[in-house]
């Protein structure tokens, strides 16, 4: 069915994508946290990406999509690894480090990232005022929770220092590729493209799990119930119908309204990891959540407005 024939869609389909995208986004750091307990952090984001890019573009190709050029899987290596090897591979091997709750809120530095590196790369507009108090209320929000002691259970207590820097490497690396990816596409549709940089990225964080020995002492039989139950969630909710429900918001709303779930999933992931993971809330990490999430209000409504004007 092509996007001309395609009826306009209707409020109740639009608030079920966003609360798709809103829960099932937010609830991947929790499933994360839950998955690396028993696997290899790489080989299971990695394998995770790979098949579920694998059953999206296999389901994009059998609908009658093209076959893609060698500049779109060009274009896909680069989206895929600057994504998700290094924004999905860094987050999950922070994750071994810090809480899935203040992970989340870490991530929710990419639209400050994005605002400020669009401006220098001629991308964007320059930032407003509220863009740039945004950005500053992010970073005190940023110190605010490498302050707070990670008391929480993870996998390498100890460390909170590497789990931050891993994370926030990952987001500026998001952004990188995210600025890329507008203005070079894999392939003429979104959904193809989407499964072509799972495949690039996630057979990347393969090779590089392996190179890294994550393989030397991992057995299968080890793995618990509950990492092969977040494994699951992870490629079909995480990996293909959330990323399908935010493929379809943009092409159904603004882009910017599309991209409130960055400030609306560490919310959901902080407190889903209080109430499932026993991850504490302390008043440094409320505090530091109130700013971020503040900042990126700011950052996301002073650049829509900056557009309209």
């Amino acid at each position: 069915m092509s996007a001309s024939a395609t009826p306009a869609p209707s409020r109740a389909a639009i608030l079920g994508a966003f609360a798709i995208v809103y829960i099932i986004w937010g609830s991947t750091y929790l499933g994360i946290r839950f998955a690396i307990d028993s696997m290899p952090p790489l080989l299971m984001a990695g394998s995770r990406y790979l098949l579920a890019g694998l059953l999206l573009y296999t389901f994009m190709r059998l609908r009658g999509e093209a076959a893609p050029t060698r500049q779109g899987w060009a274009t896909a290596v680069i989206i895929g690894i600057c994504l998700l090897t290094f924004g999905n591979g860094g987050v999950t091997l922070g994750e071994q480090y810090i809480p899935s709750g203040m992970t989340s809120l870490l991530v929710a530095t990419v639209p400050m990232f994005l605002a400020l590196l669009g401006w220098l790369s001629g991308v964007a507009a320059r930032p407003t005022a509220r863009v740039a108090l945004g950005l500053v209320l992010g970073l005190v929000g940023v110190y605010l929770l490498a302050r707070t002691p990670g008391a929480s259970h993870v996998a390498l207590p100890g460390h909170e220092a590497i789990g931050i820097t891993l994370v926030l490497v990952a987001a500026l690396v998001w952004a990188i590729g995210s600025l890329y990816s507008k203005k070079k596409q894999a392939a003429s549709s979104p959904f193809l493209a989407g499964g072509m940089q799972m495949i690039c990225g996630g057979l990347t964080m393969v090779i590089l799990g392996l190179v890294r020995g994550e393989a030397t002492d991992f057995e299968l039989a080890a793995v618990t119930t509950k990492s092969w139950m977040a494994y699951i969630y992870l490629v079909t909710f995480g990996s293909i119908v959330a990323f399908s429900a935010y493929i379809w918001l943009l092409r159904a709303v603004e882009p910017a309204l599309a991209g409130t779930y960055a400030f609306v999933n560490p919310v959901v992931a902080v407190l889903l990891g209080w109430a499932f993971a026993g991850e504490q809330l302390t008043t440094g990490m409320l505090g530091g959540a109130a700013l971020i999430v503040a900042a990126v209000v700011m950052v996301v409504l002073g650049g829509r407005q900056k557009a309209r004007s």
